[in-house]
């Protein structure tokens, strides 16, 4: 039994399977395969390409796994079957799909990286890329002597980006590769360039704290209302940013600025909300990109 299930798959999002099926299960299945919702993504992608029919998630499950279990296997020349069904599929929903499903069949690479602040950085950096596409590029100057960019990569498959983390581990950059990090997909890519007021970092420097939270909730009427009236007024919201794809549940990232001593209080409500929560204080993307001056 799962503590939790994803409601991206919908059709398949089930917390313990039943009984009779689990016994049919252990009699004829011989290996179980897993897959993410990036590579669930790309097998939409596939039949869309394929064939110009959608599939729902669940329905394109057996496809994801498949492609998996033949990478994994190493088969070749062998005639596979996956079974797919089902094509209630939210049309608001393709927007995420199509986004996701570069990274999930490894067609794009998202790098946070650190480059002197200084004439011909970009140019240098770039000569890394080995005539590679760029798919997103995200610069703000800083008064540092260090900048941090936000990179999108265009790469041909698992190789080639194994190839490409060897280039930029040999190189002098600093780097973080954030092609499965979460904050940075939903939310960061498209927040890059801001950092909390100088005012903040420096006056009462010792009392105020900012906290970087991810919550998901279900898509409903007052859920997000809901969110915000049981937030304390004294609180500042220093960082918010809500998206949704017409699934079933939303999806926020806020950063709050509050009194240490109360700490325990924050604790508190997110616990009595009963949302999905992700303390993202510490997330090192966070810390480049939004995070506080030094």
């Amino acid at each position: 039994e799962l503590a939790s299930v994803g409601q991206f798959a919908d059709g398949v999002a089930v917390k313990k399977v039943g009984e009779k099926t689990f016994e049919i299960g252990r009699k004829y299945i011989d290996r179980m395969i897993t897959v993410n919702t990036d590579e669930i993504c790309t097998a939409i992608k596939d039949v869309f390409e394929d064939t110009r029919s959608i599939l729902e998630p669940a329905g394109a499950l057996s496809i994801a796994g498949m492609k998996k279990d033949i990478y994994e296997s190493k088969y070749a020349n062998k005639n596979i079957i996956a079974i797919a069904c089902g094509a209630n599929m939210n049309f608001e929903r393709l927007r995420f799909v199509a986004e996701r499903s570069a990274l999930g069949e490894y067609k794009e690479a998202m790098f946070a990286v650190e480059i002197p602040e200084k004439a011909g950085s970009l140019i240098n950096f770039c000569s890394l890329l080995n005539n590679r596409n760029l798919t997103e590029f995200s610069y703000r100057m800083s008064n540092s002597v260090n900048a941090q960019i936000f990179v999108g990569i265009e790469v041909n498959g698992v190789i080639d980006k194994e190839e490409l983390l060897q280039e930029f581990r040999k190189s002098n950059y600093p780097f973080i590769d954030i092609s499965n990090d979460e904050l940075s997909k939903n939310h960061l890519r498209h927040m890059v360039g801001g950092r909390l007021p100088q005012k903040f970092t420096e006056l009462e420097k010792s009392k105020y704290i900012e906290l970087l939270y991810r919550f998901e909730f279900p898509e409903r009427p007052g859920a997000l209302i809901n969110f915000l009236k049981n937030m304390k007024s004294n609180w500042t919201i220093s960082i918010f940013h809500y998206r949704n794809h017409g699934s079933d549940v939303g999806k926020i990232v806020i950063g709050v600025l509050i009194d240490s001593d109360e700490i325990n209080y924050w604790n508190k409500f997110v616990e009595f909300l009963g949302y999905k929560y992700w303390d993202e204080t510490n997330n090192q993307t966070y810390k480049l990109f939004l995070g506080a001056s030094d």
